[in-house]
């Protein structure tokens, strides 16, 4: 298997559109090392679990996964399933699909089931509620026929549907909720920036100056939200993708480095010990034994 770097899956080419629902005892029964080896995909899942509670990881924790729930994982993050047989459903689409309608992909970026900040969104079902069953029924009905030219449209509003469903149940269940403000604007502005640049820009005021604010006023969104100022969550990032590639890959510290933005590997070793105590090879050791 090659480990030069974590392995990547891209939407199934062969479909009408970049959408599928699929049972989960045939995923696994298809992908299941796969599923159990680490990776990350450019598309989002949502996955129904109807009986058997599973314990996926996502970015090194393990998530206790309920029957009868709804988990939501966002495209990029890298995750690792039991290989097991499992009843369920599996919704799998791209940010391209949700695309094409503009008030749909809004909301897919605003909704709290993939970006929230504080933790995996998982859905609890109530055994009487059909709700959620019956817009499963409705997508996998739509998915069966012949494609045409409304298909694409017609599972967009179904997933559209689903994802507003699922927010309102999600939002009485006593969550911390992130209320909506200038702070928080700033507070996703700014990780969506980090996303694409913290490879090679780790510094507070280039942040501030993409985003058009002074770093006062982006130290004090972040506080304000998250308990934590930008320099912080930036490191955190950087941290994140290099425990990633040590765990995950065979990539030398020196690779990983440099694919960090570090010109040298004994910075990006002074880095990684500051921030979390032990050496990149000290921190790899964990998962080679």
């Amino acid at each position: 298997m090659d480990r030069s770097t974590i392995t990547q899956y891209s939407f199934r080419k062969n479909l009408p559109s970049e959408f599928e629902i699929i049972d989960l005892s045939s995923l696994y029964e298809q992908h299941g090392d796969k599923l159990a080896s680490p990776h990350r995909t450019a598309f989002y899942h949502i996955i129904w679990h109807q009986d058997k509670s599973t314990n996926p990881k996502v970015d090194f924790k393990p998530i206790r996964v309920h029957s009868n729930s709804l988990l939501f994982l966002k495209k990029g993050i890298v995750q690792q399933f039991n290989n097991v047989k499992a009843k369920g459903k599996a919704l799998l689409f791209t940010e391209e699909f949700v695309a094409r309608h503009p008030e749909a992909l809004t909301f897919l970026k605003s909704t709290i089931l993939f970006n929230d900040l504080l933790e995996t969104a998982q859905l609890r079902l109530s055994a009487g509620d059909l709700t959620i069953p019956r817009v499963f029924e409705a997508i996998e009905g739509e998915f069966a026929r012949d494609p045409d030219h409304f298909q694409p449209g017609v599972l967009l509003n179904y997933l559209h549907i689903l994802l507003q469903v699922s927010e309102r149940m999600y939002r009485k269940e006593g969550f911390r909720e992130i209320k909506k403000s200038a702070d928080l604007d700033y507070t996703l502005l700014f990780r969506d920036e980090l996303e694409s640049h913290y490879k090679t820009i780790r510094q507070v005021s280039q942040y501030a100056k993409l985003l058009s604010v002074t770093e006062k006023r982006l130290n004090a969104a972040t506080a304000r939200i998250l308990g934590k100022p930008p320099k912080e969550i930036i490191d955190e990032r950087v941290m994140l993708e290099g425990k990633r590639l040590l765990a995950h890959t065979w990539l030398s510290v020196k690779e990983i480095g440099y694919s960090l933005g570090f010109d040298e590997p004994t910075n990006f070793i002074k880095y990684f010990r500051k921030h979390s105590g032990k050496t990149p090879i000290e921190f790899r050791e964990q998962f080679s034994k």
